[in-house]
C-alpha cells in the first residue's frame, strides 16, 4: 500500500444531472456488443454508488472495458458534469498522463501553470465520472493523478481498469472473472460472433454441443472467444474444436509460473496467429508499431516491403478484420481500425522475433513526419478545421513517431522536425502544455542539422510568449536570431524578431514592437514566406499602430489581411484582423458595423475552440453593446469574459492598451446601472459556462462548433 493520504468521501446519492437526457460526457455510443455480465454490471454500480474510486481488475481481454463502459454509460445522469472516457493505454510518455485527461475534458490552459494544477481547479466542485481504461503499464502515474484529483475535486468519482489496482485509500477493487463455463453467458457470446460470420449457426444440437466445449478450452475469456468465432469463416464449430485440443496439448502447459489463464489467452491469440496465412502473420506484425486507431493509408505506406505488397494490405486487413485480430471503427466519415492491446503486444513480439521493428518504426515515423509536414502546408488555406481533427485523430501515432525521433540520436533532427512543424496545432487548436514538453523535449537533444535546431527555438519562443514564460521565450529567442545570423537563415531570424515583437506588444513597448514586426516583415518578403504567422505578423504590427493613434494604418493593414485571407481561405488569422477592424470601427463612431464585424470574429474563435481570441473579442463587443445602448449586457458580457481570463492568462495581457476596451465598457455600464446593477449584471456573467455565452452572443451557432468552443483553450493572446 502507497503512503497517501485519505481523500475525503462524499454523500451516495448525487442529484439528478442538470439537464434531462443531456449528454455530458464523451463516452462512445458503442463499444461492441456487450453480453451478459448482469451480476458484475450491478456489483459494479453498487460500488460507484458507495465509494469515489473504483477499479476492475483482470486479465488481459476478459471484458474490462466493456463492462465499465456499460457501467459508466448506465450511470450517466447521476453525474451532471459528465461522464469522461480516458484511453490511458495510448499515452507511452508518463509526463502526458494528466494533458490526456485534460484533452479528454477539452480543457487545456494558456499559462505555465502545471496541468494537474488547471485540472484539480476544473474539477473542483464538480459532479462528474471519470473513466481511466488500461491504466497497468503507468500504475504508479495513474495513482498520483487519482489521489490529487480525488483531494481537489470532493465530488469526483474515478473508475479505472487494469491488470492490477491503484492501491489507493479507499479504493474498491471489483476483479473480474472469465464467463462462466458452463454457463449462458459465454456460449451466447461465442454463438453471437459465430452467427455474424455463418448465418444461421448453430444449425443443430451438435453445433451448440460444440460451442459449449468451444468455451471450456478458451475459459470463458471473451477476447479468446470472439478469435475463435472469427475463424468459422474458414472452419466448421467441429474442425475448430479438434484444432484447439491439438493446440492446447502442445501449448497451455508452457510458461511455468504464468497464470493459467495468462496462458490460455496467450495460446488462443497464437493459435489465431498460427490459422493466419504467412502474409496475413507479417501484416499483423506491422501494424503493431501503430498506437491507437489509424487509417488505411497509413498501412498500406508502413506495412508494404519487398515480401508485402501495397495493392495487398487492404485485403489482408479485411481479413484481420474478418477474424477480430482487427477492430473496425467508424470516425466521423472515415472508417480506421486498432488493435486490443493483447493482440498488438503478440503482433509486436513477433516483430522483434522477425528482426523487423526498428524498420517498421522507421517507416511508420515518416509516414507521420510527412503527414506533419503537409498539414503544415496546408493550414495555409480553406482546410484549417478539416486540419485540426485530423491531427487530433492521429495525435498518438505523431506522439510514437516523436518518441521514436528523439530516442534515435543519429535522427533526432527529424524529431526536432516534427514537433516543431506541429506549431499550428499546438498554437492554433489550444495545445500550447504539450507543445512545449515535446518542444523542450527537442531541444534536449543534440542535432547535426542546424536548420531543424533554429525551427524548433523559434517555435518553443512562440509558445513560450503566449504561456507567459518570459525567461523562457527570451532564452529560445535569443539562440535563435543568434544561431540563424551565424548560419545566414534570414528566415529563421525573421520569425524570431517577429516573436520578439510580440513580447514587446504584450509589455506596451510599441514602438519597439512596430520596428521589429516591419523588420519580420520586410525579411518575409525578401524571402517569398507568405502563410497564416506572416499574416499575423502584419496584424499585430496593425494593433501597435492602433495603440499608437494611427488608426487609418491598422485598417490598411488588416484590410489587405482580410483580402488576402479571402484569396486563399484562411480563418485563423481572419479573425484577428476582424478584430482590429471593429476596434477601428467603434472608435470611428460606427458601432453597427462593429457589432457585425466582431460577429463574425466570434464565430471562427468558436470554430476553432480559441478561448483567449473570444476573451479578448467579448471584451470588445461588451463596449459595443454597451454603445448600442444595452448596458446591462455589457456588463454580463465583461463577467463572462472574466471568468475565461485565468485559463488565459493575465487579465488583458496586464497590458494598459489592451485594458482600454474594458475600462471604457466599465465606465459605461456603471454609469447606466449604478454601482450595484453593475456588479449583479456582471456577476450574473461570470456564472454562465461558455456554451451558454456562446449562444447569446451567437445564436445559431452549430452544436457541434458548440462542443469544440466549450473547451477551456491555451490559444494564444491577440499576437499570434
Amino acid at each position: 500500500m502507497r503512503h497517501f493520504p485519505d481523500f475525503p468521501d462524499f454523500p451516495a446519492d448525487p442529484p439528478p444531472a442538470r439537464l434531462p437526457g443531456h449528454a455530458w460526457g464523451n463516452l462512445p455510443a458503442e463499444f461492441n456488443e456487450f453480453v451478459g455480465r448482469g451480476p458484475e454490471l450491478a456489483a459494479l454500480a453498487d460500488r460507484l454508488r458507495q465509494c469515489r474510486l473504483v477499479t476492475v481488475t483482470g486479465t488481459g481481454g476478459v471484458g474490462k472495458s466493456r463492462l465499465a463502459v456499460r457501467a459508466a454509460r448506465d450511470q450517466q445522469d447521476r453525474f451532471c458534469d459528465g461522464v469522461w472516457l480516458v484511453d490511458a493505454s495510448t499515452v507511452l510518455d508518463s509526463g502526458l498522463l494528466p494533458q490526456a485527461v485534460a484533452d479528454t475534458l477539452g480543457l487545456t490552459d494558456g499559462t505555465d501553470r502545471p496541468v494537474l494544477t488547471v485540472l484539480g481547479e476544473h474539477l473542483a466542485g464538480r459532479r462528474a465520472l471519470l473513466l481511466l481504461d488500461g491504466v497497468e503499464h503507468l500504475v504508479e502515474e495513474c495513482a498520483a493523478l487519482v489521489h490529487h484529483l480525488l483531494r481537489a475535486a470532493p465530488e469526483l468519482r474515478v473508475l479505472a481498469t487494469g491488470r492490477r489496482p491503484l492501491e489507493l485509500p479507499g479504493e474498491q477493487v471489483l476483479p473480474l472473472d472469465p464467463l462462466p463455463v458452463p454457463g449462458e453467458d459465454a456460449v451466447e457470446l461465442f454463438t453471437r460472433r459465430a452467427a455474424a460470420v455463418v448465418p444461421g449457426f448453430p444449425a443443430d444440437a451438435g453445433e451448440q454441443a460444440a460451442a459449449v466445449s468451444v468455451c471450456r478450452h478458451l475459459d470463458g475469456i471473451p477476447l479468446a472467444l470472439e478469435l475463435a468465432a472469427g475463424r468459422m469463416r474458414a472452419l466448421s464449430v467441429t474442425q475448430l474444436l479438434h484444432r484447439l485440443d491439438d493446440r492446447f496439448q502442445v501449448l497451455t502447459g508452457s510458461g511455468r509460473g504464468v497464470p493459467a489463464r495468462h496462458r490460455t489467452l496467450r495460446t488462443a491469440v497464437g493459435w489465431s496467429h498460427e490459422l493466419c496465412t504467412p502474409q496475413e502473420r507479417l501484416l499483423w506484425a506491422r501494424l503493431s508499431v501503430f498506437t491507437g486507431h489509424f487509417g488505411l493509408e497509413a498501412a498500406e505506406y508502413v506495412c508494404v516491403g519487398p515480401d508485402l505488397a501495397e495493392e495487398d494490405v487492404f485485403e489482408l486487413l479485411a481479413e484481420l478484420v474478418t477474424q477480430s485480430v482487427v477492430v473496425r471503427e467508424r470516425h466521423a466519415d472515415e472508417v480506421r481500425y486498432r488493435m486490443l492491446d493483447t493482440v498488438r503486444e503478440y503482433g509486436a513480439d513477433w516483430l522483434d522475433a522477425l528482426g523487423g521493428t526498428e524498420r517498421m518504426r522507421r517507416r511508420h515515423r515518416d509516414w507521420y513526419l510527412g503527414l506533419a509536414t503537409w498539414c503544415e502546408l496546408d493550414w495555409f488555406g480553406p482546410r484549417q478545421l478539416s486540419i485540426k481533427k485530423q491531427i487530433d485523430a492521429e495525435l498518438p501515432n505523431l506522439r510514437a513517431a516523436m518518441e521514436f525521433s528523439l530516442d534515435c540520436g543519429e535522427e533526432a533532427h527529424l524529431g526536432q522536425h516534427l514537433a516543431s512543424s506541429l506549431w499550428f496545432y499546438w498554437v492554433g487548436c489550444g495545445r500550447l502544455t504539450e507543445g512545449r514538453h515535446w518542444l523542450d523535449r527537442a531541444l534536449e537533444v543534440s542535432s547535426a542539422r542546424p536548420g531543424s535546431r533554429l525551427k524548433t527555438l523559434w517555435v518553443t519562443g512562440y509558445a513560450a510568449v503566449l504561456q507567459g514564460d518570459t525567461a523562457g521565450a527570451v532564452a529560445a529567442l535569443m539562440e535563435c536570431r543568434e544561431g540563424a545570423e551565424a548560419a545566414g537563415d534570414s528566415l529563421a531570424a525573421a520569425y524570431a524578431g517577429h516573436r520578439t515583437g510580440c513580447m514587446a506588444l504584450l509589455s506596451d513597448d510599441m514602438p519597439r514592437a512596430e520596428r521589429l514586426f516591419r523588420e519580420a516583415l520586410e525579411r518575409y518578403r525578401e524571402a517569398g514566406e507568405l502563410n497564416s504567422n506572416v499574416l499575423m505578423g502584419q496584424v499585430e504590427l496593425a494593433m501597435t499602430l492602433a495603440h499608437q493613434g494611427d488608426l487609418a494604418g491598422a485598417v490598411d493593414l488588416c484590410e489587405d489581411v482580410v483580402e488576402v485571407c479571402g484569396r486563399f481561405g484562411e480563418r485563423w488569422a481572419l479573425a484577428y484582423a476582424l478584430h482590429v477592424l471593429a476596434w477601428a470601427a467603434w472608435a470611428d463612431g460606427e458601432a453597427r458595423r462593429a457589432s457585425d464585424l466582431l460577429t463574425e470574429c466570434l464565430a471562427i474563435h468558436h470554430t476553432f475552440g480559441d478561448l483567449l481570441g473570444l476573451a479578448l473579442s467579448l471584451e470588445l463587443f461588451a463596449l459595443v453593446t454597451a454603445g448600442l445602448g444595452d448596458p446591462g449586457e455589457a456588463a454580463l458580457l465583461q463577467g463572462a469574459a472574466g471568468r475565461l481570463w485565468p485559463s488565459v492568462g493575465p487579465k488583458l495581457f496586464g497590458s494598459r492598451y489592451f485594458h482600454v476596451p474594458h475600462l471604457r465598457c466599465e465606465e459605461l455600464a456603471r454609469a447606466a446601472l449604478g454601482d450595484a446593477g453593475y456588479e449583479l449584471r456582471r456577476r450574473e456573467g461570470e456564472g454562465l459556462d461558455l456554451p451558454a455565452v456562446v449562444r447569446r452572443v451567437l445564436p445559431g451557432a452549430a452544436p457541434e462548433a458548440e462542443t469544440c468552443g466549450n473547451r477551456m483553450q491555451d490559444s494564444p493572446a491577440a499576437p499570434r
